[in-house]
């Protein structure tokens, strides 16, 4: 039978209720603040067993926090937590309390399941926070055996109110904290991604800059261990080039995977992080030592524009799975050395082409103008040669000339080896140094040339468009010299308001230019790729019997 509180009773009751409701509101750990809530309800409305059901953002039972049963009778029952069926399932759904003197005789209720304590009356009030329902309280078995009165649902709705004020604080305080957490965790990566930074802009040596990763990666995430394999340059083989970790000598089986072998092989080919624990079938080529020892492996590609150029390999004995901002932090890692290793092999690269390049100057350089004049020279003394019986006079100064350009070549050679560079323009104004080849063009094979270029002789032009066209005109005449067997040259130098052209026209045999491509080695080539090299181009027209025209031209500087 109910008993009507008195009024000081009650005012007991508010007042322990009150104090309850402070005590309430000075906790932030959830766990710990759910349980507390069972055990005050428990003991405001006097019931052998509480319990508190909590709801998640989509309204789903989320826990269920028994009170007054023991661990082993818990863990007796088939079904623990509930599933929210029957009377609980009925209080997710009301904002209404509910008062029921026989939870069996109840249509509503679903029983319970084997090993569960026996229960009859039942007080149910819901945790509402404005328009939503954050949990339930349950009370069952008033202690005197009655059944729980209206002031005893009264009491527990307040405490209801106090308590879903208390859940949703404690929910909020664990979101700032949680997200103080990450905020500090990214500071840290991105202070730690910094810090590696400089080292890679700083350095071009491969090996520092992932002793320098790998060491503060594995630092950072207090993993045991930290390996790199490295893709050989043009080729499918992975070879092991770090390992960082005392716990294990080495992680993987072998110290070379080719492309589609292993694990390592597989995430080179495939080019996507491969994550999984252990014991498991991946670890079949793991060390055995590092098997047994080991819980999780991570292997990440470190992938370029190109492609993947290897693998970075992390491994723990941690239970917990590397959570996203670990995740994050490493895939952001792998990108950064694999993009810098790259460039590396890139710089690498151009450097060797730089050599490359330099050689084929070198070689166009010495065929355009050294051995040209040597050429030249040869030229003079066949001529001498011819002259001897009938013009001696006339055959000793070209012997003369002979010397004269020889010693000149000399001087060409000597400052070639000092900087590298042939001083055949000899500084100076494109069409002086043009006019000083068809001078030396005329002298050296007696040819009737003419040389046409602007009225007033000037041509603004950078001295690398300079040096182009005058190789291109020397090699032009070579040519013509050694091959062409004309009569007549003619040297013509114009402008236009984008260009500035040479043509070099002959009325010599002329020949079919695909066949003698080839056979004239260097030479057409070397024209080309000296008037490609500062813009411009050189066309060659010519057939047999119809002489040669060889047109060339560089931007201008004036556009």
């Amino acid at each position: 039978m109910n008993t009507a509180l008195t009024r000081e009773q009650l005012e007991d009751r508010l007042a322990a209720l009150h104090r309850a409701s402070l005590e309430l509101v000075q906790h932030t750990d959830l766990p710990f603040l759910l349980e507390r809530i069972a055990e005050i309800a428990r003991e405001q409305a006097g019931a052998q067993y509480a319990a508190l059901g909590v709801l998640d953002e989509h309204g789903k039972l989320e826990k269920f926090i028994p009170v007054g049963m023991s661990h082993d009778e818990i863990a007796r029952m088939a079904v623990h937590p509930p599933v929210g069926l029957g009377l609980i399932g009925h209080l997710m759904h009301t904002s209404q309390a509910i008062r029921i003197p026989d939870i069996a005789s109840d249509p509503r209720s679903a029983g319970f399941p084997e090993h569960h304590p026996p229960m009859k009356s039942l007080l149910g009030v819901p945790l509402v926070m404005g328009e939503t329902q954050v949990g339930q309280i349950y009370l069952t078995n008033k202690l005197d055996g009655s059944e729980f009165t209206f002031e005893d649902q009264e009491v527990i709705e307040m405490l209801a109110a106090y308590a879903a004020t208390a859940i949703s604080n404690a929910r909020l305080y664990a979101k700032l904290t949680e997200r103080d957490r990450v905020l500090t965790r990214r500071t840290e990566t991105l202070a730690l991604l910094n810090d590696l930074a400089s080292t890679l802009a700083s350095s071009s040596d491969v090996d520092q800059i992932l002793d320098k990763a790998i060491s503060q990666m594995v630092d950072y995430l207090h993993i045991e261990v930290g390996e790199v394999y490295l893709r050989q340059e043009e080729s499918s083989l992975l070879r092991l080039v770090l390992h960082r970790g005392e716990t294990v000598s080495h992680l993987w089986k072998r110290a070379e995977y080719r492309l589609g072998e292993g694990v390592v092989g597989q995430t080179a080919k495939m080019g996507q992080t491969r994550q999984f624990t252990l014991p498991g079938p991946e670890g079949k080529d793991l060390e055995p030592d590092a098997a047994s020892r080991l819980r999780q492996v991570i292997a990440l590609p470190l992938t370029g524009r190109r492609g993947v150029l290897g693998v970075m390999c992390v491994a723990s004995d941690h239970k917990q799975p590397m959570d996203d901002l670990e995740m994050q932090f490493l895939a952001t890692l792998s990108a950064w050395v694999g993009t810098v290793i790259e460039n590396i092999r890139l710089s690498v690269q151009q450097r060797r082409l730089a050599v490359l390049e330099e050689r084929e100057r070198f070689g166009m350089d010495l065929h355009d103008g050294i051995i040209q004049s040597i050429y030249a020279v040869g030229l003079t003394l066949e001529h001498a040669r011819l002259l001897m019986a009938e013009k001696p006079d006339y055959a000793l100064q070209r012997i003369e000339q002979a010397i004269s350009d020889l010693n000149s070549t000399i001087r060409d050679i000597r400052a070639y080896i000092l900087d590298l560079r042939p001083r055949q323009f000899h500084d100076e104004a494109l069409m002086l140094g043009i006019s000083r080849l068809v001078k030396e063009f005329h002298t050296n094979t007696l040819i009737d040339v003419k040389l046409e270029g602007p009225p007033d002789g000037e041509l603004k032009l950078p001295e690398a468009h300079a040096i182009a066209l005058f190789h291109i005109c020397q090699e032009a005449l070579a040519n013509t010299a050694k091959h062409a067997h004309a009569t007549n040259v003619q040297v013509v130098v114009w402008s236009t308001a984008d260009r500035v052209l040479l043509e070099i026209r002959d009325n010599g045999h002329g020949f079919e230019l695909s066949k003698t491509r080839l056979a004239l080695g260097h030479g057409l080539s070397n024209m080309q790729t000296r008037a490609r090299n500062v813009g411009g181009d050189v066309e060659i027209t010519t057939e047999p019997n119809e002489g040669t025209v060889v047109l060339a031209w560089v931007p201008n500087s004036n556009i």
